[in-house]
Order: structure tokens, then sequence, then C-alpha cells
């Protein structure tokens, strides 16, 4: 469950309006890899086409030239005049064969036009959801705090999906509408270009009724995928808060802000849907107003012409055979028009989807890695900050002139109220933020002078909120570390003080931990995540709050596992239960991202400030703290619940 306001704007809407003819970049970057596809299947679809006109040009001159015999069936320009059989029934057979001809080959490039189109649309598809979701991964962190999960859900699924359809079936629908309107056109004006005229007619007033409709549709098709997006921001946030939910007994309330934003995406949808659905009689109506006239000016043609003269302002004679040709093939333009506003609609959906994949692909990073950079080898892991200053987009200084040292294989503790920026400090270790004054540095290498993966690789990081993946127990553990085997897993988890725990498991180390670890508790998810830190063996460890939320006989166990861990490396330790960190070398006491106090557990306790205080509220000791502490931490909470930054 979150407070988070769904009712507010597309939170991609800023990157989405500053991409500029999303559907021909699209083409332009995925589609020239797959030239060969796409090739396949425009020439598959140019065959069927042509040849799914044989049929009704070959029964229509059968008509005249076999029934009515006023035309010599020699004149058929695509068979030579040595097969064709002089008696009649001959040439009806003949016909025959050349019409099933015709079926059982484009039935052939029906395949292959299918297989092209698909190939075509299924590569790209892939190819942008993987990069879409590389790109997403490497964004800032702060990306992250201002974007719903489910917003980025719908970008990765609903509109990769729309590229999808449109790739295949619009395109498909596109080069198929085009070979049969002209293929028929010319057909028909090969025929009498007279009466290819009338049939023609409503053309002109298809391109105008299109031309208003894109206009329409395309800034509600714009709202449809913003508030479908709100909708699963909505749904991912409640499920992911499903135990707030049922313990604070707000089913009612949750159940009333689904059907909001549900209602608001039915709304959208339904405006859409109602442009459409008016769009596709009326574009139905148009196309078959050149049928009707065809047939009622073709009719009274044949039936006027009967001596041989052409009727009224024409001059061209029609024969029966010709009229039947002319009617077929405009049932046939019929429906390929009518399509043409479904192509459209596809159209539009696939653009409004594509900018917001482009929009998100643009997103600037803030973390870039020098082109120069080189790769980090640890020696002895000592780290400094040097006047490190840091603060988020919108300004606020979060961190300011912190500097401090740690040698190598010592033992360095954060320790300050909450919001006073301890994990913001150790996120700029990890290069997971930039500072924007002063330098972090290991063994005198700046980090930003190094490689992202060479950084990360030498620092294991055991947070609080210890995250499993859905998997058995031996892959979260492996994970960052994927070449490890049994043996060294076991390993691992014996130094963690998880082994016992996991072979007690119904499967060991091959059962599955469930959604986030849910079949876990939380010291067991805690162990198996120190256990992956070790297995990694980093040089320089991070310690988040890695005991904070689990019960005292846990802690003693989890404690255990971490002194065997940090034992020769460089260590930081973030805590708010200052027992757990009492024997670290040092220990820094941040308040408002300043450096309060710094020194020996003993020292600070001396010292009877900040550090002494918070010790003392652990202890129990809260009548005895002075007014000035309570009241600075009565303003620090209100100051720092809304952000929740520590």
């Amino acid at each position: 469950m979150s407070g988070v306001d769904l009712d507010e704007d597309d939170p991609f809407e800023e990157q989405r309006e500053q991409v500029e003819n999303p559907m021909r970049r699209l083409f332009r970057v995925y589609g020239g890899d797959y030239k060969f596809s796409a090739t396949v299947g425009v020439v598959g679809s140019l065959f069927a086409r042509l040849l799914d006109l044989v049929p009704p040009i070959l029964l229509g001159f059968a008509l005249d030239a076999i029934f009515e015999q006023n035309k010599e069936f020699s004149s058929i320009w695509f068979v030579p005049d040595s097969v064709i059989p002089a008696d009649q029934q001959g040439q009806l057979l003949l016909t025959v064969a050349l019409i099933a001809g015709a079926f059982f080959t484009a039935a052939g490039f029906h395949w292959v036009r299918n297989w092209g189109f698909n190939d075509f649309a299924q590569n790209i598809q892939h190819d942008v959801r993987t990069d879409t979701y590389d790109k997403m991964q490497r964004l800032n962190m702060d990306f992250f705090a201002d974007k719903q999960t489910g917003e980025m859900m719908s970008i990765l699924s609903n509109d990769v999906n729309r590229l999808e359809r449109f790739l295949n079936d619009g395109m498909n629908s596109m080069f198929r509408l085009l070979v049969m309107v002209v293929g028929i056109a010319g057909v028909l004006f090969i025929y009498n270009w007279q009466l290819a005229l009338v049939a023609l007619l409503p053309v002109p007033l298809i391109g105008l009724f299109t031309y208003k409709f894109i206009q329409i549709i395309q800034p509600k098709y714009k709202e449809v995928r913003s508030t479908v997006g709100k909708v699963n921001s909505r749904l991912e946030n409640n499920l992911g808060g499903i135990t707030v939910i049922k313990s604070s007994n707000t089913e009612p309330y949750e159940s009333d802000r689904v059907e909001d934003v549900s209602q608001d995406y039915f709304d959208a949808n339904w405006d859409a849907i109602g442009t459409r659905i008016k769009f596709f009689p009326g574009l139905r109506i148009l196309a078959g107003i050149g049928f009707v006239a065809t047939f009622l000016v073709g009719g009274l043609w044949v039936l006027a012409g009967e001596g041989g003269e052409a009727p009224w302002i024409f001059t061209i004679p029609l024969s029966a055979g010709e009229f039947v040709t002319f009617i077929l093939l405009t049932q046939r333009f019929i429906w390929p028009m009518a399509q043409f506003g479904q192509i459209i609609n596809m159209y539009q959906r696939a653009r409004a989807s594509s900018a917001r994949i482009f929009g998100l692909m643009d997103e600037p990073a803030r973390i870039e890695e020098d082109p120069g950079a080189e790769e980090l080898v640890v020696e002895d892991g000592c780290v400094e900050y040097d006047d490190v200053t840091f603060g988020y987009e919108d300004g606020e200084t979060i961190i300011e002139d912190v500097s401090f040292d740690v040698e190598g294989g010592e033992t360095l503790a954060l320790v300050g109220p909450t919001g006073a920026g301890k994990s913001t400090i150790l996120k700029l270790l990890m290069r997971l933020y930039d500072v924007d004054e002063g330098e972090v540095r290991i063994d005198g290498t700046n980090v930003r002078d190094v490689t992202l993966p060479s950084l990360r690789r030498q620092i294991g990081y055991v947070s609080q909120d210890t995250f499993l993946f859905y998997g058995t127990v031996e892959e979260n553990i492996r994970y960052g570390a994927f070449d490890a085997d049994r043996e060294d897993v076991i390993e691992a988890a014996r130094a963690a003080e998880a082994h016992e725990f996991v072979q007690n498991l119904p499967d060991g180390y091959d059962t599955e931990v469930g959604e986030r670890g849910v079949k876990l508790s939380g010291g067991q998810r805690q162990r198996i995540s120190i256990a992956r830190a070790v297995l990694r063996d980093p040089e320089i460890l991070v310690l988040d709050e890695a005991t904070s939320d689990v019960d005292t006989e846990t802690e003693m166990l989890i404690q255990r596992s971490l002194d065997k861990l940090t034992e020769d490396r460089t260590t930081f330790s973030i805590a708010h239960r200052l027992s757990t960190i009492k024997d670290a070398d040092e220990i820094v006491v941040l308040e408002g991202g300043r450096i309060e106090e710094r020194g020996r557990h003993e020292e600070l306790i001396d010292n009877d400030g900040l550090y002494a205080h918070l010790w003392g509220v652990q202890a129990g000791e809260i009548d005895e703290l002075p007014d000035e502490f309570v009241e600075r931490a009565a303003r620090r909470q209100a100051r720092t619940e809304a952000d929740g930054d520590d």
C-alpha cells in the first residue's frame, strides 16, 4: 500500500513529449538488423495478393470466352496458346486447374509472408524490451524513487507488446492493403478505365475521413496509455503491501482506490473506443458506396450495351464477364479499404507506446562511466571521503563537507538520527549516486575514475531490507558469483551461520524461497544475504542495518557471522542498535548531513554529546535526557518523516 497520488499526470509525459518521430526511429534503430525478414514478408505479401486476383479474373474471362463465347480464350496473356485446348470442356478444365493452382501457390506465399512479418516483429519486440530494461536498470536511484514500478512494468510489457502487434498484424495488413488496392485498381483500369473511376470514387473521401480520425484519436490514445500505467501502479502497490492492507482492515478503502483508477482507465478507453466504433462503420459505408455504384452503373451498362454500344457518356463496351470481374474485385477492394482504419488504429496505438519507450530510453543518467576508466584493483582497502557534498536533483543538500578516512581492514560505524544521511554516504561509495563536490577514494583512486563493474565487484552490500529473488536458496546465495559450485555455496552458508537451518528446509539448498523470500523468516533471509556477500569475497563490506529487524537470538547468530565476515576487511556499518557497533575501530556520528562527533565508543560516551544521548535512549534512560535533545529529535522526525532517507 502506498500514499502515492496516482491522479497526477503521466510520470513519463515529460520524456514522451521530447521524442520526435518515434515510429521512424523504431524502424531506423531496430529494423535494419532484420531487413531480410521484412523483405521476405513484403515479397510474400506481394505475390500472395497478386495471386488472389487471379481467380476473379479467370472467372470473368471464362464467362465471356467459354459460356458467352464472345471472346477468344487464347487472349489470356499469362497462358501460352500452345497449352490451350480447342474444345470448351478442355478450356473449362484448364480454367479450373489455373484457379486451383493460384489458390495453392497463394497459400504458400501467405505462409512466407506470415513467417517474414512474424520474425521481423518478434525480433524487434525482443530487442526493444531487453534494451529498455537494460537502460532502465542503469538509471539513477532517484529515478526509481520518482517512478512507480507499475508504470515501468506497463512500458516493458504493454507498450512493447503493442509494438509487436503493429509490426506483425499492422504491417501485414498495410502491405496487403497496398497490394490489393494498387493491384485491383490496376486490373480495373486495364479492363475498363471509365467504370474503374466509378468504383474508385470513394477513395478521396476515405482519405479525408481517415485524416480527421487520426487528429481526433491520437490524444485519446495518449490518455489511455497514461491511465493504464496508473492502474498498474496502484495494483502493484497494493499487492506489494497486502499484509499492511489486511492488518489495517482497509480492504474496502483500497478497493475504492482501485475502482477509481480503473474507472479513469475505463472512461479514457471508452472515449477512444467510442471514436473508433463510429469511424469503422463510416469507413465501411464509404467503401460500400464504390461497390453499390459499380453494381448499379455496370449492370445498367451491360443491359444498355447489349447492342455493342456503350451507353450515356461512356465510350467503352462492357461484357457480362468483365462486369462479373468488376463486381468480384470491387467486393475485394471494399474489405481492404475498410481495414485501413484498423491499420491507422494500430499505428496510433503503436506510436503512443513507442514514444513512451523511447522516452524512457532517453532518460539521462547522472552516473556515467568515464570512457578511459580503468579496472579497480584493491590492495589495502583504504577509503577516504574528502570534503564530500551531495544533494538530490531537487536542490536539497543531504551531505555537506563530510571527510573521514578508513584504513584497510578497519571497521567504521556510521550512526545518527533518522535522516542524518548515513545510507546516502555509503551509496556514494558504491556510486549509486555521484558526489556534487569533493571525492571518494579507494586506495587513493577516485571512484569516478574506475569502471562501475570493477568498483561494485569489490564491495559487498548487506542491507536491512534483504531482497531474495524467486528461486532456490542456492540460486540466491550464488547471485553475483554465478560460477561458484555447491561446495562453495555450502562453505559460504556455514560462514553466515545459515547452513544448519538450510539443511532443515524441505529440499535443502534446492528449496524455493518464494516471492521475495516470503517462505523464510527475516533472520533466515538475512543470513542468506550474508552468505551471498561471503561468497563474493569482497575487499570492502557495507552493512546497512543488518540486524535491526530480528529477534535477540537471531541477532546473536547474525552478529557471529558478521564478525567472521569483517575480519581483515574494510567494513562500514550503519546501525541504530548501537550495541552492535560499540567495538568498531571508529564511530562517526552524523546529524543533518554533517559530522557531529567521531571517536571510539568509550570516548563518545565520555563526551556526553549526541552519541551518548542516543546510547541513553537505547539504555532506557529517557528521563535523564536533556530537553534540548528531545526537542531536536522532534524537529528531525518532522523533517524526515516524508522522505525517509537515512
